[in-house]
């Protein structure tokens, strides 16, 4: 088994905590779906949310879910000027025998915007 790291997006509607979890959740389900994955092969996940997201811990959605063995950690997009708001990101480790190229990364909502040259 390989370690590789599948990476995500979404943009949620308001800095609202029900908003934030709901958007959470829709993208670690998303990630697992589309990757063919089980809370087994995750190793760790990182996210990261835009500074007008302060309502809630991303992270809380992922443990709802059953991630309750797994280290997740929240942090703080970069403030760059501009940049799209309310973006919840994630970076999840997992194990697989998936070549890198056959992982797909998910991008969701406006957020999609952020990566034009994967296909949704």
């Amino acid at each position: 088994m390989a370690v590789r790291a599948v990476r995500g997006a979404i943009q949620v509607d308001a800095n609202e905590r029900a908003d934030i979890l709901a958007g959470a959740a829709e993208l670690v389900t998303e990630v697992m779906t589309r990757n063919d994955l089980s809370t087994d092969d995750v190793i760790s996940v990182i996210f990261t949310a835009t500074a007008d997201l302060n309502a809630e811990f991303p992270a809380l959605a992922a443990r709802q879910l059953g991630f309750q063995e797994i280290p997740l950690l929240c942090g703080t997009e970069i403030d760059v000027p501009g940049a799209m708001p309310r973006v919840v990101r994630l970076m999840m480790h997992v194990e697989t025998d998936k070549a890198r190229a056959r992982l797909q990364h998910v991008y969701l909502r406006g957020a999609a915007a952020l990566r034009l040259d994967i296909a949704q």
